[in-house]
């Protein structure tokens, strides 16, 4: 399907108008159905989806935001990491934005984010700041790293972590769901241990992974300043004061 409006779109994202592009989107569903649109995503390259999608607006609601299937947005999110965003902020908006969406499953967009090349390493980036509680809810099952959860629910050890599946992880019961519905990282998480394990499982091992490599780019950052310090003091000049051995002469010859 090539429809004018889809090309006018990608020619409006060309010249930065991403608004407008969105708008000439939003005109295929109002004139010809939501379906109309979802059909029209399939035709529309992940890059220009992605321009329009991390553009979102919290104050307005977004028929593409709202329309965008699971499979379209993980084809589109992946491609995120083009972008350079160190913060990962863009990431963690549009990923909440569209996957906690009225009537959406989160689930199932986490699911087809994973199954996507690269789509592992978005997940990551989405919880990248969030490890070290990421962590102790996988073995404490509580987010507060203060607290180490109720012994009954998980008290999983670090080799317990290659046994995660389906058949191993019981659904969370509706109360705990209800205490941890943030409809941001603690629900994503929740979600991931509990109703995707063996996607939880690659996630949680690769933000050790780089968890471990940040802790040795900061030790070895602390090394080389330290060494940087001792070779500034060997290079100060030494405090041979002889004004001072001049007076101690002189008070000798008295």
């Amino acid at each position: 399907m090539t429809l004018p409006a889809l090309i006018e779109a990608q020619n409006l994202i060309l010249a930065g108008d991403i608004a407008g592009a969105e708008f000439a989107l939003a005109n295929i569903a109002e004139t010809q159905g939501d379906k109309a649109l979802v059909a029209a995503l399939d035709d529309f390259p992940s890059k220009d989806l992605l321009a329009i999608i991390r553009e979102y607006d919290a104050s307005k609601e977004s028929l593409v935001n709202l329309l965008v299937t699971p499979e379209q947005f993980a084809q589109a999110v992946v491609l995120e990491r083009r972008y350079g965003d160190q913060t990962h902020e863009q990431l963690r908006g549009m990923i909440n934005s569209v996957i906690f969406r009225e009537g959406a499953d989160p689930a199932e967009f986490l699911y087809e984010i994973a199954e996507v090349d690269g789509g592992y390493d978005a997940l990551v980036d989405y919880l990248l700041d969030r490890t070290q509680m990421v962590e102790h809810f996988y073995r404490y099952a509580t987010f507060d790293l203060y607290e180490y959860g109720d012994g009954a629910k998980t008290q999983a050890q670090e080799d317990d972590l290659m046994n995660l599946d389906r058949d191993t992880e019981s659904l969370a019961s509706p109360l705990d769901m209800a205490n941890l519905e943030d409809r941001d990282w603690m629900q994503v998480t929740y979600i991931l241990r509990y109703e995707l394990p063996e996607i939880f499982r690659e996630v949680l091992m690769k933000l050790r992974a780089r968890y471990k490599a940040y802790l040795a780019n900061l030790q070895s950052d602390e090394l080389e300043g330290g060494e940087a310090e001792s070779e500034e003091e060997d290079d100060r000049p030494k405090n041979n004061d002889d004004g001072d051995d001049k007076d101690d002469d002189e008070e000798s010859a008295l």
